[in-house]
């Protein structure tokens, strides 16, 4: 975002905001500046929450996970290199192990960014009771179920709107 404030003129860039400020748009950059800095406390309750909801799982493997994808992209562009980055893959991991705890602080920002102090305690003690467990335990089966739900749809009524195309070709005089 900077190298882009860098190119545009001083003119330029106090237009677009004054043109974004007038129809309801704040670029994201100008929206941070004036949302206010989460306080220690928030942050530290936006962590207990993710704690809580067990978010570690979800990136938990980001580090490995990246690695092999950029060593996939590398070979693809370093053909001859394949023995080496394969070998390298495992070094580099290790080297950056520990990294991906920088999501579990981005998405605690997040979640400071979004509610208050207050709030955040206040969800802490949600959690903290009979159905915000029963909710942590029982949400991410209503979530599986959910996506399957989802997913059977989406199959179904694929196969209704291949059908409905099929038969507006029909009338066409063409057969699919």
């Amino acid at each position: 975002m900077k190298s882009v404030l860098k190119l545009l003129p001083a003119a330029g860039l106090a237009l677009g905001l004054a043109l974004g400020l007038a129809f309801g748009a704040v670029p994201a950059a100008a929206q941070q500046a004036a949302a206010p800095k989460a306080s220690p406390a928030a942050i530290a309750s936006a962590r207990e929450i993710l704690s809580m909801k067990n978010a570690t799982a979800m990136y938990a493997n980001a580090v490995p996970g990246m690695v092999e994808k950029v060593k996939a992209t590398l070979i693809g562009q370093n053909l001859n290199y394949q023995k080496d980055l394969n070998e390298l893959a495992p070094v580099v991991a290790q080297q950056l192990a520990g990294r991906e705890k920088e999501i579990g602080e981005g998405m605690a920002q997040a979640y400071a960014a979004q509610f208050t102090e207050q709030e955040l305690k206040d969800l802490v003690a949600f959690y903290k009771s009979p159905l915000g467990k029963k909710l942590i335990e029982a949400e991410p089966r209503a979530i599986d179920q959910s996506m399957k739900v989802m997913n059977s749809w989406a199959q179904s009524f694929s196969e209704t709107i291949a059908s409905a195309f099929r038969a507006e070709m029909k009338k066409r005089g063409k057969e699919m």
